[in-house]
């Protein structure tokens, strides 16, 4: 019973394996899936975009008409994802915190951008941002047609990122900061936005990720005019004038793109994760694995054994 006792972490729990499935090969079906599915299309675009050498692929992705493309496209997804991260906070808070007559509805709606085929989403908007605009506001065919579509199929991504962390929030945080002083504005710097922080990160890098790549609800709303062209509709022209080497080149830029942020992304949620275990060493509040930053004005205060100590 002591020994027992004493080294209660001796034997680790086994996982739970998949039946007839060891550990070996299941990491292999794993890799030979992701291979087949993610990996040799890639290696099979990149070789692509470099049938021409380095040469070529500058000369296709320096061209006038790419970089114009890359430009609008760049722009608008930055554009797209600051709008979305703060309404689409809004959104989730709402969805959590209050409770309001067709609060079900609209949170069905939120996922509407995930099921909707996107040039239905295309179509949709331009009945209703389109010449035949029924609150007369005509936007098909410019900038802001591209931002409106974008913003369409990605606000989901930063709403579904926001909400479980709102849900999961421990409240006593909150009222004890209000107890202490703290106004509307000071618990949500210094306590709520802290903890949202890590799933906003998520949920803008595959907004932004999304935005980049989105064809089929620019296609018809924005069209393919020189001034509203994102790269996905250059792409496919090029494919369609047989310009192989130049889609695919342009498809690469993308690429690095998407995977630059998510790589950000990563190393942003390894700080969050260091910064939250170094204030919980130094003076923040935590609890339940969040983080209250120390309010101005606060002291931590010394440990009761070492306040006897003094005395």
């Amino acid at each position: 019973m002591e020994a027992h006792a004493a080294n209660p972490t001796t034997a680790p729990r086994a996982g739970i394996r998949l039946p007839g499935v060891g550990a070996g090969l299941g990491r292999g079906v794993v890799v030979i899936y992701l291979s087949v599915l993610v990996l040799l299309p890639l290696a099979a675009l990149t070789d692509q975009s470099l049938t021409g050498g380095l040469g070529e692929f500058w000369h296709q992705v320096s061209s006038e008409q790419a970089v114009r493309s890359l430009r609008i496209t760049f722009e608008a997804s930055l554009l797209v994802v600051l709008i979305n991260a703060i309404f689409g906070t809004i959104i989730a808070w709402l969805l959590v915190r209050d409770q309001f007559p067709g609060k079900a509805v609209v949170n069905a709606i939120i996922d509407l951008p995930f099921a909707l085929p996107t040039i239905v989403a295309s179509l949709i908007l331009i009945q209703l941002w389109g010449n035949k605009s029924p609150v007369g506001v005509n936007i098909s065919l410019s900038f802001w047609a591209i931002v409106v579509a974008l913003m369409f199929v990605t606000l989901p991504f930063v709403v579904r990122a926001v909400q479980p962390l709102l849900i999961e929030m421990d409240r006593e945080m909150e009222e004890a900061a209000a107890s202490l002083g703290a106004g509307g504005p000071t618990i949500f710097r210094r306590i709520i936005f802290p903890n949202l922080l890590p799933g906003l990160a998520a949920g803008v890098a595959l907004a932004f990720a999304r935005a980049l790549g989105e064809f089929g609800s620019v296609l018809l709303f924005a069209g393919s005019l020189p001034t509203t062209m994102v790269s996905s509709v250059l792409i496919r022209q090029q494919v369609e004038s047989g310009n192989d080497t130049g889609a695919a080149a342009v498809s690469v830029v993308l690429l690095l793109a998407a995977l630059l942020m998510l790589v950000l992304v990563g190393l942003a949620g390894r700080w969050g994760r260091r910064h939250e275990r170094s204030q919980g060493t130094t003076g923040s509040i935590a609890t339940g694995g969040l983080t209250m930053m120390p309010m101005s004005g606060d002291e931590p205060s010394a440990p009761p054994d070492r306040e006897d100590e003094r005395e």
